[in-house]
């Protein structure tokens, strides 16, 4: 029965999670399997593996063959060259001391590459984050001055309105001063004729006054003489007819 190792598709749509399992090869891809050998993650930066090496070491001592993508995962995490290393001591090319010193060594630098990785990508996060904050800064400054200039605009835009109005109310004003001095002045002209009317009346009613005083004055003259003749008319008749009584006796 020929042996695969390969990738069993699992999670959920848009986010996969694979299982690397050792499986027949005339199996389905996610069918039944012969072991569980480990984990892949994508959705990570950098992806997580998890592999028991030791286990795929020995499938792969037994023959099974792995797909492209579970060779490279495998390579990641050292179970490709462990393989390398053990075919190495079974030919007594090196000891399986000496086997395990290199692998460790290679785990270590290996181990120090991927945490280079991870820093540097935490380094490029923290620098687009603080990037992105200050493009969010300088944009906020900018809505700020924005804002602040359309109420400059707005502030200028209506004290220039209220210029015109004051000026407006001004010029109104004017007008309703000199009518209320020109009112003034006519009130006093009109009283300045009042009684200059008024004199006149009282100097025209002393004039009046003083021509009935004279036509009295004449007309007394005149009526005493006249007065005076008829008394004498009335005593002459008196005596004639008086001298005719006694002449008719």
């Amino acid at each position: 029965m020929p042996v695969k190792l390969r990738l069993q598709r699992h999670g959920k749509k848009g986010k996969p999670f694979y299982w690397l399992v050792a499986a027949d090869s005339r199996s389905k891809r996610d069918g039944r399997y012969l072991e569980k050998l480990g984990t892949y993650n994508p959705n990570t930066n950098p992806a997580t593996v998890n592999i028991k090496i030791d286990e795929a070491v020995n499938w792969l001592e037994k023959g099974a063959q792995p797909t492209d993508t579970a060779r490279t995962l495998l390579s990641y995490k050292g179970a490709m060259l462990k393989h390398h290393l053990n075919g190495g001591v079974r030919k007594g090319a090196l000891t399986q001391e000496e086997a395990d010193k290199k692998f460790a060594a290679w785990l270590e630098e290996k181990e120090a590459k991927i945490q280079a990785r991870k820093d540097g990508l935490s380094k490029e996060q923290a620098e687009a984050k603080a990037k992105r904050l200050a493009a969010e800064k300088a944009a906020s400054e900018k809505r700020l001055a924005d804002a602040a200039a359309v109420e400059a605009d707005a502030e200028e835009v209506a004290a220039n309105e209220e210029a015109p109005a004051a000026e407006e109310s001004t010029t109104e004003e004017a007008p309703s001063v000199q009518e209320t001095t020109s009112v003034n002045v006519e009130e006093a002209t009109t009283e300045e004729n009042t009684v200059e009317i008024k004199e006149e009346v009282t100097s025209e009613e002393e004039n009046t006054s003083e021509a009935k005083a004279q036509t009295e004055a004449e007309v007394e003259k005149t009526e005493e003489p006249a007065t005076a003749e008829a008394k004498e008319k009335t005593t002459e008749e008196s005596d004639a007819t008086e001298a005719e009584e006694e002449k008719s006796e």
